[in-house]
């Protein structure tokens, strides 16, 4: 199943992708609730969509007392309020109840440290335990959104495939098994990074913050985890292909099966002493060999490729989900603040 979230003539509704049209979910239900309800939910409801569609089919055009009679459905038999995916505005596929992005491929991480920190580096720690961090759930883009950058000199992309937690989840410290029922989904996400940022914000062994939270790509759509059963090897991995595009030109693809760790174990180290509840998307971190423009830095000494400008367009394919494309726009400068201050460090006033 593919779920979604779309615009058509300035109306937001949410439901399921069937071929190449978007169907509302019945009586007005919404993408968040059905995550609650879960996989099981959601099977359900596509059914009385699906069985839905093929009766208003079956009432118009097809011949019978109906032929040339009353309407139920709009063109072809179809619903009223179903239409054609070419017509309709994606939006993200869920408002996100918040972002972890791990970083769980070691080929990433020994070109992008090189890139950013200036020497490659994968330390012992990251081979102990999944490490991630929170981003923006309020800056999401959609499918064929146009980023709107910081200024910097060195904006890059990230490919990323993301998990999409719904029912079974909300309990802390979930085992492996546990947590891989909680995962409802799969999208396509797309973590751009502003490099420059990034790299002076991290000598404070903080963030990344500003690098990161202008603008995360999730979409075209939640793909649900049955669909991918198989994809899956006897561990967990999801032996699944992942590519990313600049202005057409293939710059770097792997398999999602190369992480360290499979989805339901970040699920679960997600869950440590804490929760993860339906809405949460949990990143897969960047691919290796070439999931981002900072890897081949690092692997190149010097910016090639070159960073992206405005203009260029992103374009990143993960089969079994489909294709996220984005064009960058026009730099948004920010107000300027001055930097710290030299404090006396007096205890009294």
């Amino acid at each position: 199943m593919r779920i979604a979230r779309w615009t058509h003539h300035g109306v937001t509704a949410e439901g399921f992708v069937i071929d190449d049209r978007v169907v509302p979910f019945p009586d007005g239900g919404t993408v968040a609730a059905l995550l609650a309800a879960g996989l099981g939910a959601a099977h359900e409801t596509y059914a009385r969509v699906r069985d839905g569609r093929a009766d208003d089919a079956g009432g118009f055009g097809v011949g019978g007392d109906d032929a040339g009679g009353d309407k139920r459905g709009g063109d072809n038999g179809r619903p009223d309020d179903e239409v054609a995916l070419t017509e309709v505005t994606l939006l993200p596929p869920l408002v996100p109840a918040s972002i972890r992005d791990f970083v769980a491929f070691e080929e990433h991480v020994e070109g992008v440290s090189a890139g950013v920190e200036g020497k490659s580096d994968v330390p012992d720690e990251w081979y102990q335990a999944p490490t991630f961090y929170f981003t923006n759930p309020h800056t999401v883009l959609a499918d064929g959104e146009d980023l709107r950058p910081p200024v910097t000199e060195r904006l890059d992309f990230e490919l990323e495939l993301a998990a999409v937690i719904g029912g079974g989840a909300g309990e802390a410290n979930l085992t492996a098994a546990e947590a891989a029922s909680a995962i409802f989904g799969y999208t396509i996400m797309n973590d751009w990074s502003a490099r420059d940022l990034q790299a002076r914000e991290m000598k404070v062994r903080l963030g990344p913050a500003k690098g990161k939270d202008f603008g995360t790509v999730l979409g075209p759509w939640i793909v649900t985890a049955d669909e991918f059963d198989e994809f899956l090897d006897a561990d967990g991995f999801l032996g699944i292909r992942a590519e990313a595009r600049v202005n057409g030109e293939l710059i770097g693809e792997d398999l999602i099966s190369n992480m360290g760790w499979p989805f339901a174990e970040l699920v679960a180290y997600a869950s440590r002493n804490s929760r993860v509840v339906p809405g949460d998307v949990l990143g897969s971190g960047t691919v290796g060999n070439g999931g981002c423009l900072g890897e081949l830095w690092g692997r190149n000494g010097g910016l090639t490729p070159p960073p992206l400008r405005e203009g260029d367009e992103v374009a990143m394919t993960i089969e079994g989900i489909g294709r996220l494309v984005n064009r960058v726009g026009a730099a948004v400068p920010a107000p300027a603040l001055p930097p710290a201050r030299p404090r006396t460090r007096t205890r009294t006033r």
